[in-house]
């Protein structure tokens, strides 16, 4: 029995950031459940439910929902219409295939203004005489019924023969439920059944393990042989024990059985204990043989166990004396007997055995704290030292040779310039005889005159 509970609405409810108090819509489709329950406390806002294909009984707990617009029941095993007033404005209700035999209860639906459309394929009702018309005339408010449009003259017809067509539903109905009853009584007894059987089973004495009777007790040790082909026996019942169970499978889907909510149940039930049988079978094919980690001798052995795992979920750290990796949260950490260089480590997957391989070179220097030096012990001076040695220690002048010095010059410091001539030609000549004149070769006599 599968319930409703917060954890699956919420996760039902992905679409809306699993928020449950604005939730509008829900499915709840093809989850085995049997009872409708907390929905009208926890999803108030609720427009859309679906609940088709389950094992529901009954309608019940979602009279509170004010803002329901659309109910699906489809493929159910509701028997009658009831617990819906509230929905106030509720337009679509789906009741395809279920076993609604009580056609009188879809006057309960007439407090629903709102609704417009209403599906009963597929019920025990719909083979009633007067059944259509019965509807129409019930449900005013309706314009389309089994996914058929309600014309006006239907309707009209329908309320002229609407005293004919109750009576003619209320012995419809009676009868059914006398069927009902029946097939009620029919399903207990169909369940006591296989208990008693199986104490009457139980009672009953059980042969030997060859399937024969002693009633020597020296004589029950049996030949070789026949021990031999006892074991062949056993195994043989082991191997035929599968197709047997074929058989039982095939035996039961092909029963005949009356179309009741009994019935589905039965067929949940089978097809429920089918999977945990076949669950129980996949554990037990998945158990591995123990693993030999140690020999004989005593040798120690490398195991490896294959697994695929994702490198996102690897983490290595290297460090200069140490590896860390983390795996899945778990840490694995190793010194190491030397220092190695973390910058020019790597870690990579082998692409043959998909082994982690991690590469860490070794440091060349050895990288550590800096070796403190004894400091030389002083040895004390036999005499005080004067304030004269004081000072030329802490004094310390540079010395010149004083054959090389030599005074400064002042004028040659600003360097003359020439001065730019401005003017004539001719006023430029006087220059140009003194830079002749300046020259060795050049004699000036005064007696000749001067070259103009």
């Amino acid at each position: 029995m599968v319930l409703i509970t917060e954890e699956l609405i919420r996760r039902r409810a992905e679409h809306n950031n699993c928020e449950i108090f604005s939730l509008e819509e829900i499915s709840l489709h093809q989850q085995e459940i049997e009872r409708i329950e907390y929905i009208d406390r926890w999803c108030r806002e609720l427009k859309i439910l679906y609940l088709q294909n389950n094992i529901i009984s009954k309608i019940e707990n979602v009279d509170k929902l004010k803002k329901l617009e659309y109910l699906n029941l489809a493929l159910n095993n509701i028997e009658q219409i009831e617990n819906l007033e509230g929905c106030e404005s509720l337009q679509k209700l789906d009741f395809t295939v279920n076993f609604i035999g009580e056609l009188s209860s879809v006057e309960s639906l007439k407090q629903n203004i709102h609704l417009r459309e209403l599906f009963l394929v597929g019920n025990p009702c719909t083979e009633f005489e007067g059944y259509r018309e019965f509807v129409v005339a019930t449900l005013p408010q309706l314009k389309w019924l089994d996914g058929k449009e309600i014309e006006r003259s239907d309707r009209i017809k329908a309320m002229q023969n609407l005293r004919q067509v109750q009576l003619q539903i209320r012995e419809q109905e009676q009868a059914y439920l006398k069927k009902r009853d029946k097939e009620k009584q029919e399903a207990k007894k169909k369940l006591e059944n296989p208990y008693q059987k199986e104490k009457s089973e139980a009672k009953e004495s059980k042969p030997g393990f060859d399937g024969r009777w002693y009633t020597d007790i020296n004589n029950t040790i049996l030949d070789c042989e026949e021990n031999k082909e006892c074991v062949h026996e056993t195994q043989g019942t082991e191997k035929h024990k599968g197709s047997d169970e074929d058989e039982i499978d095939k035996k039961f889907w092909e029963e005949p059985t009356p179309f009741t909510p009994e019935s589905r149940l039965e067929t949940h039930r089978h097809l429920e204990e089918k999977r945990k049988a076949n669950d129980a079978k996949r554990e037990t094919e998945k158990q591995k043989p123990p693993r030999k980690l140690i020999t004989e001798e005593g040798r120690v052995l490398n195991v490896n166990e294959p697994k695929h795992l994702d490198t996102s979920r690897l983490d290595v750290d290297v460090q200069t004396t140490y590896i860390r990796v983390t795996v899945k949260g778990k840490t694995f950490q190793l010194v190491l007997p030397s220092e190695v260089k973390p910058d020019s480590s790597t870690a990579k997957r082998s692409q043959i055995t998909g082994h982690l391989v991690v590469t860490m070179p070794k440091a060349v220097e050895v990288v550590g704290p800096r070796p403190t030096l004894p400091r030389p012990v002083k040895s004390a001076p036999d005499k005080a030292p004067t304030d004269n040695t004081r000072m030329a220690k802490q004094m310390e002048r540079l010395e010149v040779d004083p054959s090389k010095h030599s005074r400064i010059n002042l004028e040659n410091i600003v360097k003359k310039e020439k001065p730019v001539a401005q003017g004539p030609l001719k006023l430029h000549r006087p220059a140009m005889l003194e830079s002749l004149c300046s020259t060795g070769d050049f004699d000036d006599d005064s007696d000749v005159p001067p070259l103009i």
